[in-house]
């Protein structure tokens, strides 16, 4: 029996939802837009034909998360409308054409940057916040992550009284590949593309990790303007937006008329593999400002404007083999195996499967020639089977069977789509180690990737805390390992045991827990006895229940440190052998406590400082180790928990907030008499 009515609209409900989760909040997403979109019609096309059964808005598109203040936007900031063909697109034409009485169309079209949208807002020129779309009416400020984009002008010469420039934060996919040849060194599970690691950036709550990644934005389009009448059409606004320094796309001029603005779409399609960023689409906009007041909106989105969503790159090939990718926290990856085939202007072989979950709900065997895809994504992903060319003999994909034959003893916890390794292999080992030993970490100086490898290999070291424990006649059996550098290593070791509590927070390799965020956890347990034993509790206050989802609303009780990063601290320490790591760390006798800083200062100690612009002498990370060793904590953000900020040249926006709440602010000079000279 099909099912009911109901039962169809509370699954699509459900599927929707967890889709939605995938891409908004996890960037992982497993579905393509357009599967996203086709899902979303169907299930409006159901609650239209049987109402009694619709649920409450499911809040699609809404981009807030936890952990992040939030602000209203002036205007709203909304959504686009998406087509997917040329008759779709010509109607929206129709519709525009009755809408304003048959005058002539102007329409401005540029490529839609597959990203993050933000508005920018001014206040008498000068740059004061970032928000993310959110819910269109209110969303995230980003201030402190989106402030590190150098192109973003801090002041605009002749600008109005208010000004929200809305734009698109993207990752060129140059720093894309730069990151993630990094990841591939490091053993470290791939990016799967651009738009995700850029949408995961943004919302980084670790200040130093979203600075070693580099993001761009295009602006585009006005938001609330004060005075109104500043502008009369959007390309008037675009060429003052170059005139002030923003980056824009001005590809292709004011195009006369829908047919037009269709050979636009197709002129943007051919040039869209040589842009340097990714792309999924076209967007055309009314130019007309006036005509788009008259054209007006829906609670979502404007009917003057579409984005035209171009197809995915497609290919078929063979799906040779089934491979597993192991990270440094023992993640298994799928990873098909491909005939080399040409897709969108580069040969692909490998492709992601994302877990064994997929592959069983795509039913995907080795032999089976596969669809792949490429839209927008680097890595491509493996749409589905041509059932029509199986081979006769392909069997289904025993993911735990083929964990077996690789030797590889893993398994999945809970709801987690991910299979783990019980116990390390040996590239997990090395990794481990190299992470325990890097400057971020316990500084362990020449215990680099080759030492690791040998320490390893020798069965010298299991888990990375067994490197403080081996002895001067061991190290003697390292290759290149003389009396001279045996006596630095042994020195370094010594000198390991002794570092900061944050340090050995950030060695265990909590997965989600950075540097920062392992000071902050320092800073507010004050003893890895305190962390080790946390309650959820005292990481996360129950707020209410999310009507639409039924799930739980928490609320951070230590800033930066929210629902994600929490779950990963409670099921980290609840694993025995974690709590082994420790307990061996305890007995090698590593400080694991935050110790009362001798060189705390009156007046410095259990203060929040915001570092800004450029001071004369101090450089940032110099500036923040002072603060630190005073006893103060260094945050990326300003707020009203903000004690004082630290301001230099081109302070930018986060001087103008700090002025707006009355935080105090100091120069080089008076940081320095506040840490007594």
């Amino acid at each position: 029996m099909s099912a009911s009515p109901r039962d169809q609209i509370l699954r699509l409900r459900a599927e929707i939802l967890r889709y939605e989760e995938l891409y908004r909040k996890k960037h992982a997403p497993e579905i393509s837009d357009f599967e996203f979109d086709k899902l979303v019609d169907q299930l409006a096309d159901l609650e239209r034909e049987f109402p009694m059964f619709a649920g409450p808005d499911l809040g699609i598109g809404d981009d807030k998360s936890e952990g992040f203040q939030q602000a209203d936007h002036k205007a709203p900031m909304l959504s686009l409308d998406n087509t997917y063909d040329e008759a779709d697109f010509r109607a929206f034409g129709d519709r525009l054409y009755k809408a304003l009485g048959g005058t002539g169309l102007e329409f401005i079209v540029e490529p839609k940057v597959d990203g993050v949208a933000v508005s920018l807002t001014f206040e008498q020129g000068k740059f004061v916040r970032a928000v993310t779309r959110g819910n269109g009416a209110r969303g995230d400020d980003v201030t402190a992550n989106v402030s590190l984009i150098r192109e973003i002008p801090r002041t605009l010469k002749g600008a109005p009284d208010l000004l929200e420039v809305r734009g698109e934060i993207y990752m060129e996919l140059a720093e894309f590949q730069r990151l993630n040849t990094e990841r591939e060194a490091a053993g470290e599970p791939l990016y799967a593309n651009p738009r995700n690691l850029a949408a995961g950036t943004v919302k980084l709550l670790d200040g130093e990790e979203a600075r070693r990644r580099r993001l761009s934005i295009v602006c585009y389009g006005l938001g609330a303007c004060e005075p109104a009448s500043a502008f009369a059409t959007l390309k008037e606004f675009k060429t003052k937006l170059k005139d002030w320094g923003f980056p824009i796309r001005d590809d292709i001029d004011v195009q006369q008329g829908v047919d037009a603005a269709w050979k636009a779409i197709q002129q943007l399609d051919a040039l869209r593999r040589d842009l340097p960023f990714p792309t999924d689409g076209a967007v055309v906009k009314v130019n007309r400002l006036e005509d788009q007041r008259r054209a007006g909106t829906t609670s979502k989105f404007p009917h003057w404007a579409v984005a035209f969503k171009f197809p995915p790159d497609q290919a078929e090939t063979i799906l040779r083999k089934i491979s597993m990718q192991v990270g440094r926290t023992g993640a298994i990856t799928p990873v098909a195996e491909l005939d080399p085939v040409l897709l969108a202007g580069s040969t692909v072989a490998r492709a992601t499967l994302h877990n064994a979950a997929e592959i069983a709900r795509k039913d995907i065997r080795e032999g089976d020639t596969v669809r792949i895809q490429k839209a927008g994504e680097i890595i491509p992903q493996v749409l589905g089977v041509v059932l029509a060319k199986r081979p006769a003999d392909a069997r289904p994909f025993d993911f735990e069977g083929r964990l077996k034959e690789l030797g590889l003893d893993a398994t999945r916890d809970g709801e987690e789509a991910a299979y783990k390794l019980r116990a390390p292999s040996r590239d997990m080992k090395i990794r481990r180690l190299v992470h325990f030993a890097s400057k971020q970490c316990l500084d362990i100086d020449g215990l680099g990737d080759a030492v690791a490898e040998q320490l390893v290999d020798l069965a010298l070291v299991d888990a990375p805390v067994d490197a403080l424990a081996v002895t001067p006649a061991q190290w003697r059996m390292l290759e290149g390992f003389k009396d001279k550098s045996v006596d630095n290593m042994m020195t370094g070791l010594e000198q390991a045991k002794q570092r900061e509590l944050w340090r050995a927070i950030h060695a265990l390799g909590i997965p989600n827990v950075g540097m920062q965020t392992a000071k902050d956890l320092a800073r507010h347990f004050k003893s890895m006895d305190a962390l080790e034993n946390v309650k959820r509790e005292q990481l996360l206050t129950f707020i209410r229940i999310n009507r639409n989802t039924g799930e739980p609303v928490y609320e951070s009780v230590i800033s930066g440190v929210g629902i994600e990063v929490s779950e990963s601290i409670l099921s980290f320490f609840s694993d025995p052998n974690h709590r082994d790591w420790v307990k061996a760390m305890r007995t090698a006798g590593l400080n694991l406590i935050e110790a009362a800083a001798a060189g705390s200062v009156a007046g410095v100690a259990g203060k929040t400082f915001v570092l800004t612009g450029t001071l004369p002498t101090l450089g940032r990370d110099e500036a923040r180790d002072l603060i630190e060793k005073a006893g103060g904590k260094v945050s990326g953000s300003v707020s009203k928990k903000t004690d004082y900020v630290v301001a230099g040249e081109e302070a930018g926006s986060k001087l103008t907030k700090a002025q707006e709440l009355g935080v105090a602010i100091l120069d080089e000079a008076g940081l320095r008499t506040l840490l007594g000279g």
